[in-house]
């Protein structure tokens, strides 16, 4: 893998996806449908009531994710603010 192909994989094609709750701003990324890839920045997670409850001191939660966001990300994509790769039957 060369070095483009590296930063491509960790951050091409994220968006930005605030939160309708808390305003917690993270970066989206979807791979399939049923993939999503979520970077949170310290920020976010001190913004969202249900990942900053569960926060060790390092800043890293203890549950699968915000319930509210998902409901965010689920509408920034029906929207087109995120894409969802497509995928034939040859891929």
């Amino acid at each position: 893998m060369t070095d483009a192909e590296r930063q491509w994989y960790l951050t091409g094609g994220l968006r930005p996806v605030r939160c309708d709750t808390c305003a917690a701003t993270v970066l989206v990324k979807k791979n399939s449908p049923a993939h999503t890839s979520i970077q949170w920045t310290r920020a976010a997670v001190s913004s969202c009531a249900e990942f900053a409850a569960t926060a060790t001191e390092n800043g890293t939660a203890l549950i699968e994710g915000c319930h509210t966001l998902r409901k965010s990300i689920d509408t920034a994509v029906r929207n087109g603010v995120v894409d969802v790769p497509v995928r034939g039957p040859d891929a």
